[in-house]
């Protein structure tokens, strides 16, 4: 099996694998700031680093390069931590094992990290050549990106001079990007009192595991299933018939991934212990036949386990298993302005009970018109709401509105068609990108965003394609050439 030392390009693949022996989950960035900090005093490099920890490693341009304009290479440091439920690892210490497996590089259990990691090592790999042709250049790579875009939202706005921006945070390789939706999220909080469990009764263990997952923006339109959604539809049909009782709910993680697990704890009474077996054989039956093509590797258990010391109250149970399923998931509206692309859609992320008789949902809504992006958060606002939650708004991120005249995406495409003697494709995406923030902080800049191909992101089946790696760098540097 090959290593990532063998794989063409380099150093890109030597750098990507450096960063993988670095921690670097969201809010945790102090590892990946050392090591960039590090790399560039080791290249005699300038670098700063603002109040919330974004770091700019700047290089002059290469020898007849003066003139050209100051480019910006844009990434961030952190990465999303997903693994699966039997893999033992620690994000906070622990290195991700790369593999190359049939022509892509994916993680041992863990999520890769090529969002954003192959990006930085982009940039890295640029900072330390000798020999690329290219202006003056500023690498860019911001803190918590993935859980909060905190890094773009608190941007200095003196720290950067370029007035061309390439994102490089991109994962379809052969398109390039130029405007993404905005985003805002929704907690919404039960409060419940607790009840002992009666007398005969047992409880039960109920798991929903194996499904993809993945990017809640970029694969929000694949139609796969949400652990969260299914696992709840089991639940209320059982509350319906049998009046079960509910211990624990825990479901889905992060805000940006579409939820692939989800657990929960169920009291019921002995007596009704066969039918509601048969009754879990065939819904899980049913399940897999409707997931069967989406969702091929869908698993749904149930086992008795140690009977719960505390139940939460019957109102907040019932009210808590109706406001899941009403509450809307997926996409909402398709675009009216770009054919095929997702307008508006909603991620039901995450059901977790806390330490405090609290049980909090979170939700993630997009979309590329801002109106909508807000009727989509108050759309699960009043499902919530009607159920006696409490619900809270993020403060939400704007939208990169497209500019087709643009002169680096006109510099982009040709450099693209001239290498690989096809047109690129230019469009919008779904998924949120920094670049909207930028925009308030330095409105003069002119900005495209593009990547190698990257499947299964935010999500332990993380892959990056190495034949596209290859075309993304060569692209990559025949654009920083060539921006006059």
């Amino acid at each position: 099996m090959k290593t990532l030392e063998q794989l063409t390009p380099q150093p890109l693949f030597s750098y990507f694998e450096e960063i993988c022996q670095v921690p670097r989950p969201s809010k945790k960035e102090e590892k990946i700031r050392q090591y960039l900090l590090d790399f560039a005093k080791a290249h005699e490099l300038e670098a700063v680093c603002d109040k919330i920890g974004n770091v700019v490693i700047k290089k002059p341009a290469s020898k007849g390069m003066e003139n050209a304009p100051t480019v910006i290479l844009q990434t961030h440091m952190d990465m999303v931590c997903e693994k699966n439920s039997d893999k033992i690892f620690d994000f906070d210490n622990d290195a991700i094992e790369p593999l190359v497996v049939d022509g892509w590089v994916k993680a041992n259990g863990t999520t890769l990290g090529a969002d954003c990691g192959i990006g930085i090592a982009a940039q890295l790999a640029v900072l330390s050549s000798g020999e690329l042709k290219h202006g003056p250049i500023e690498c860019l790579i911001t803190v918590d990106e993935e859980t909060g875009l905190t890094g773009a939202f608190e941007l200095d706005k003196n720290l950067l001079s370029g007035a061309v921006l390439l994102n490089l945070d991109s994962e379809d390789e052969g398109e390039i990007f130029i405007g993404c939706a905005g985003g805002i999220d929704s907690l919404a909080t039960f409060t419940y009192q607790t009840e002992k469990p009666g007398k005969n009764t047992l409880a039960l263990k109920v798991a929903v595991t194996g499904l993809l997952g993945g990017h809640s923006g970029d694969d929000i339109h694949k139609h796969r299933g949400n652990a969260n959604k299914i696992l709840n539809r089991i639940l209320w049909n059982w509350n319906q018939k049998f009046g079960i009782n509910l211990a624990d709910f825990n479901g889905g993680n992060l805000r940006n991934a579409i939820a692939r697990e989800a657990f929960a704890i169920i009291t019921i009474a002995t007596e009704n212990k066969s039918q509601l077996l048969a009754s879990f054989n065939e819904m899980s039956e049913n399940l897999k036949e409707e997931f069967k093509f989406a969702e091929p590797k869908l698993k749904i258990d149930c086992e008795e386990t140690t009977l719960p010391e505390l139940l939460i109250d019957a109102a907040t149970k019932d009210n808590l298993l109706h406001a899941i399923y009403a509450c809307p998931h997926g996409v909402l509206e398709m675009s009216s302005r770009m054919e095929g692309m997702v307008e508006t859609s909603t991620n039901l992320a995450s059901v977790k009970f806390t330490d405090e008789n609290k049980i909090v949902i979170t939700t993630s809504q997009r979309s590329e018109i801002e109106g909508r992006k807000f009727f989509a958060a108050e759309m699960v606002e009043s499902v919530f709401t009607l159920a006696g939650a409490q619900v809270k708004h993020g403060d939400g991120y704007p939208g990169w509105t497209p500019n087709p005249n643009s002169e680096v995406l006109k510099t982009t495409v040709q450099s693209y068609k001239k290498l690989f003697n096809v047109d690129p494709i230019v469009r919008s995406i779904h998924a949120g990108l920094e670049c909207g923030l930028f925009l308030e902080k330095y409105p003069h800049l002119d900005m495209v965003s593009f990547g190698p191909t990257i499947r299964g992101a935010h999500s332990p089946d993380e892959r990056l394609d190495i034949a596209t790696t290859d075309k993304f760098w060569k692209h990559l540097i025949d654009v920083l050439e060539n921006i006059k």
